[in-house]
């Protein structure tokens, strides 16, 4: 499956791509007319997570759109959640940019530090390189990096002349490379004490309501 998503990724890339080249024919009244505008994600403000997005307009129907994303909380409600990344994507609106529904094709990379949400509990979790060692479930986080591709869905709308309301998901594959670790101990409760653990899957990994405003 994760596979499909990432082909479809790529070809969703690939069409943007020719349909660019297609309409660089296309009569452009001036460079001003290609709209700029930044953007701020609404839902993160409130706990203090930063997702900050630059969008910008290649043709009529076609923008490019880079993004951050930054959660410094080494600690939140007892949980791990330092997470930085950055990503860019391409995207087809069907009426005209930055108005109504569009598809994207979403590539990017993160660093994180966090507790994943299964960890939440006081089970016992034996170790898995050393015997008899028995760590509680809710000490142990994991730290690593990863490499994102996926589709993103959304609707943009006019709020007013310079403002823009943009909601959307973006689902794909997440490539996840990292060390587990006991925060008591130190120790690592993982497969591979001097190397990185590998899990791949697929899950929404970008989403939110971000609120535009025009620069050019």
């Amino acid at each position: 499956m994760k596979y499909k998503i990432f082909s479809a990724a790529l070809s969703l890339f690939s069409i943007i791509h020719i349909s660019a080249q297609e309409n660089q024919t296309e009569e452009i009244k001036s460079e001003t007319d290609k709209k700029v505008y930044i953007k701020g994600n609404a839902l993160f403000i409130p706990i203090g997570i930063i997702n900050l997005g630059l969008e910008h307009q290649i043709n009529k129907k076609i923008t490019i759109q880079g993004d951050v994303l930054i959660s410094p909380w080494k600690s939140f409600s007892g949980h791990e959640l330092q997470y930085y990344s950055a990503s860019i994507e391409g995207r087809y609106y069907f009426r005209e940019a930055f108005d109504g529904w569009y598809l994207g094709a979403n590539i990017g990379v993160s660093s994180f530090v966090l507790q994943k949400w299964n960890y939440w509990n006081d089970d016992p979790y034996p170790s898995k390189n050393e015997e008899n060692v028995i760590f509680t479930k809710s000490n142990l986080y994991q730290k690593g990096y990863s490499f994102l591709a996926g589709i993103t869905a959304g609707y943009q709308f006019k709020l007013s002349d310079n403002w823009r309301m943009d909601l959307y998901c973006t689902i794909g594959t997440s490539q996840d490379f990292y060390k587990g670790y006991d925060r008591v101990s130190g120790k690592r409760y993982d497969e591979k004490p001097d190397g990185y653990n590998r899990s791949g899957e697929i899950i929404p990994y970008r989403g939110g309501v971000m609120i535009s405003y025009r620069l050019k």
